[in-house]
């Protein structure tokens, strides 16, 4: 059923309306509300699938109705009715979000044809948002341990701000996780999020990769291209691996954090650009710096907030959690069904040294699928857990 609300000061306009609907689709749910007000409260406390709209309105006119509705719940396509003199304004309220606009007296095909648009549009961005939920899901942090809850605590109060993180822990951790959940759960999530490996980048192009260069820059820039940052704009930037990163970059990304600017290679023109920075590494940042190896100053504007991931060796509490998270997914990726793995099993691998952390769990849970008994033993952890 699709429930529809029609606010309109207009009695007679409202009845024609409601009376066009109710009979045209039986899966059509009208409400009514006669005057701006009484519509924004009908919207806050009831969930609609369409809003059709008067422009010129009492109380609240109809382009006020649109601004907060968009507020409250932007999903909600709303399809504005215009009187003669209002057409002007209905063309603007389409730059406002207005799905769309008829004319009084409502042409009864051009009504219906724009109702059944609007909802099929809604119902996409439903289908979107559901898909996106189950993309995200690729992202799971798994874990009740008292570290993992920390960390989740740091993110759920530092996404919403803009404040720049970096993110330490051994390889295989799963610092990623964590930069796809600051991401996913800040102000920018609609933005993208683009991902770089500085340590798989050659020295020579990082440069390149980040910022971009013009044409003629270096022997193979045969054309201008956009380099990550600007890639990023609106969203955000994860470094990863940022201490493999050579000083000449750094000095370039320490530029971009303090001026919001980046230059291509090969050129002197200011590109502004609007970008959260995620950094993550493995290592210690300030031995590199004693080294020489990593710049202070931009260490100090990376790590505002300091986001430490724990090897597992240190959350063995949440394997029994993981090894059932890993064994679902690759049963669903394999198309066979999810092997359960005993109490002892489980225990085994608690006591198990992981130096490879996450990455290397996943490995071993697969294996044991595959080479283990029906349901996975200690026996199958002693014979096929072993590095």
């Amino acid at each position: 059923m699709s429930k529809i609300l029609v606010i309109e000061d207009e009695a007679a306009i409202r009845r024609v309306l409601v009376k066009i609907l109710s009979e045209e689709n039986d899966t059509y749910t009208v409400e009514e509300a006669e005057d701006g007000l009484s519509g924004i409260e009908k919207i806050k406390n009831e969930d609609y699938d369409l809003v059709l709209c008067d422009i010129k309105m009492p109380k609240m006119d109809g382009v006020e109705v649109l601004e907060a509705t968009k507020k409250i719940k932007p999903e909600i396509p709303i399809v504005m009715i215009s009187g003669h003199g209002d057409l002007d304004t209905a063309v603007n309220t389409m730059r406002l979000g207005a799905f769309d606009y008829i004319s009084k007296p409502p042409d009864l095909n051009r009504l219906l044809n724009t109702v059944r648009n609007a909802l099929d549009r809604k119902e996409l961005v439903v289908e979107n948002k559901i898909l996106k939920k189950k993309v995200s899901k690729k992202y799971e942090m798994i874990g009740e341990s008292e570290a993992i809850s920390k960390i989740k605590d740091m993110i759920d109060k530092v996404a919403p701000t803009d404040a720049r993180v970096l993110i330490t822990g051994p390889n295989g951790t799963g610092k990623e996780l964590v930069a796809h959940w600051l991401h996913e759960k800040s102000d920018r999530s609609k933005g993208p999020l683009i991902e770089v490996n500085c340590a798989a980048i050659p020295s020579e192009l990082i440069e390149s990769e980040l910022f971009g260069h013009v044409k003629g820059a270096f022997t193979s820039a045969n054309k201008d291209r956009a380099g990550k940052f600007e890639a990023a704009n609106g969203g955000t930037i994860f470094l990863d691996e940022i201490g493999d990163m050579s000083l000449s970059a750094q000095a370039k990304v320490l530029r971009a954090l303090q001026e919001n600017k980046i230059q291509r290679v090969g050129s002197d023109k200011d590109i502004k650009v609007d970008v959260r920075v995620v950094a993550a590494t493995n290592k210690d940042l300030k031995k590199e710096i004693e080294s020489g190896k990593f710049r202070e100053d931009l260490y100090h504007r990376l790590a505002v907030i300091l986001i430490e991931v724990p090897a597992l060796n240190n959350r063995r509490d949440d394997i029994p959690l993981l090894v059932d998270y890993f064994s679902e997914k690759i049963a669903n990726e394999q198309g066979t069904a999810k092997k359960r793995f005993t109490e002892k099993a489980l225990r085994q691998l608690q006591d198990y040294d992981w130096t490879g952390n996450i990455r290397e769990l996943r490995n071993v849970v697969e294996r044991l699928i595959i080479l283990g008994g029906n349901e996975v033993s200690e026996s199958d952890v002693q014979l096929f857990a072993s590095k």
